[in-house]
């Protein structure tokens, strides 16, 4: 058993990937526990019955099951870049609310039984208030990127690979520019490192759970060297999203 955090997480989700991404940037140790959704392990379970990742277990038992008090949590170990200070409540609720609402009923419409273009249009509309906030710089809110950018992109990320053609045409210029940079960066490519699912009882390191780990500032100082996956720039959105489901 780890003797710090465990983060049981999926690679492809939106919430487990900002949630990973603020745990990284505050140079957290934790264990991280991949997860298949359709198998979830009851390690998991037993910490949060509603079965949804992510879900951070701490050492002292402490369970935490969504991602912004992941983020909130992780910062508040230690925030070296200021992202709290530059944290918008009002504009992440907004995406975790309407935005995600309408790019679940765009991406998996015959489940909801909804119109994808309607949906699609009123989630570029959203989009405009991205832009405006972008008018003034690469990010929101500053020179780097902070709570907002980490906690709103991985969203935008699935809403543009539901049709990367269309996203990469019709999408405001600044939108695209901003996904560009921060599918791009360093940090991204550190929270995507693909690992393979943990098993209930590891054996070995090829169970799933990837050591104790310092959340560390480079990709050489990653601590398995795992292969890091580089997204391109806008100009490859169309190859880089078509296909996919993520």
């Amino acid at each position: 058993m780890p003797d710090g955090p465990i983060l049981y997480s999926f690679r492809r989700c939106p919430y487990a990937m900002r949630a990973r991404m603020a745990l990284l940037v505050s140079g957290t140790a934790y264990a991280h526990r991949e997860v298949l959704l359709r198998k979830k392990p009851a390690a998991m379970l037993a910490a949060s019955p509603k079965g949804t990742v992510p879900v951070l277990v701490l050492a002292d038992g402490t369970v935490i099951d969504e991602s912004i008090d992941i983020m909130r949590w992780a910062l508040a170990q230690n925030d070296p870049e200021n992202w709290r200070g530059r944290a918008d409540a009002e504009l992440v609720a907004l995406f975790d609310g309407a935005f995600k609402h309408h790019l679940d009923r765009y991406k998996y419409a015959g489940r909801y039984d909804a119109d994808p273009l309607a949906h699609r249009a009123a989630g570029l509309a959203i989009l405009v208030e991205l832009d405006t906030r972008l008018a003034d710089g690469d990010y929101l809110g500053g020179v780097k990127p902070g709570f907002n950018d980490i906690a709103l992109f991985p969203f935008v990320r699935q809403f543009a690979g539901v049709d990367a053609a269309w996203f990469a045409a019709c999408a405001q210029q600044r939108v695209c520019e901003w996904l560009a940079i921060l599918t791009a960066s360093d940090l991204y490519e550190r929270a995507m490192v693909r690992i393979e699912p943990w098993a209930e009882e590891p054996t070995d390191r090829a169970s799933g759970e990837r050591p104790l780990m310092v959340a560390c500032k480079s990709k050489a100082d990653e601590v398995d060297g795992s292969r890091l996956r580089h997204l391109g720039s806008a100009s490859t959105w169309p190859r880089m999203f078509l296909g996919s489901r993520s």
